[in-house]
């Protein structure tokens, strides 16, 4: 038996909206024939919206019910719902990852000559300013959060501010084989502050907040991960002077 459902979006020369997109889609996935009627101008949606007495688009139809928007068609099939819902390390797991893969090709592209301790220093210069870059994406929100944790940031606002560009400073450093005395001691600085902050934040004072490590508007928990950069941050800073 055909199942049919009839769908109402919005595509207009300025604006297609994505959610009567992911509506087509998802309906076409769970067995369904659209009926895709396309509302092309601010004045028919509004129409339609006061016609049905709803609030937004898309809507969509089936067996004459309305069912409603992206989130209730979801529902309507027994979906979770969609995007990120609470805490993540989604996004960090991401930067690591791609930072990881990254020094691995670059380090084969050199014929693994530098061994694991290349791709080491590769994978932590570059997870350093792939960080840096999700920082520096918006430096308002993340010092809005960044301050409200940061040992030296509290005192001195314009060091969170600076924060991200010495971070990727030291990245960039390594990767271009900056004198240690030239990088090391950003690195140290950043990365001690960094950790003794979070720890007490975290293990002393039992906070719980989220992680401006990838960016101030993240749901990343302030914790391991961030522990953890800042100790790269560190432990690469050290290394560079031993070297």
């Amino acid at each position: 038996m055909t199942k049919h459902a009839t769908l109402y979006r919005m595509k207009t020369d300025e604006h297609i909206c994505p959610f009567g997109l992911k509506s087509k889609y998802l309906l076409r996935q769970q067995g369904f024939t659209v009926t895709d009627h396309l509302l092309t101008s601010r004045k028919e949606t509004d129409g339609f919206k006061q016609q049905h007495d709803v609030k937004t688009t898309p809507q969509t139809f089936i067996d004459g019910k309305r069912i409603g928007g992206y989130d209730d068609l979801r529902r309507y099939f027994d979906k979770p719902p969609a995007g990120q819902q609470g805490t993540s390390y989604t996004p960090v797991i991401a930067v690591f990852a791609t930072a990881l893969l990254t020094a691995l090709a670059i380090a084969s592209a050199r014929g693994f000559s530098g061994g694991v301790i290349q791709v080491t220093e590769l994978f932590v210069a570059l997870a350093m300013i792939m960080l840096a870059i999700q920082k520096l994406r918006d430096l308002y929100t993340f010092s809005n959060s960044f301050i409200t944790y940061d040992l030296l940031a509290m005192k001195l606002i314009p060091y969170a501010y600076i924060y991200p560009f010495l971070e990727a400073y030291a990245g960039l450093g390594m990767i271009a084989g900056l004198s240690a005395i030239l990088v090391a001691p950003v690195a140290i600085l950043i990365g001690t502050v960094g950790a003794i902050s979070v720890i007490k934040a975290v293990y002393i004072d039992k906070r719980e907040l989220t992680c401006a490590c990838v960016g101030g508007d993240s749901k990343v928990p302030l914790g391991f991960v961030s522990l953890t950069e800042n100790l790269f941050m560190l432990a690469a800073g050290v290394w560079m002077f031993m070297r």
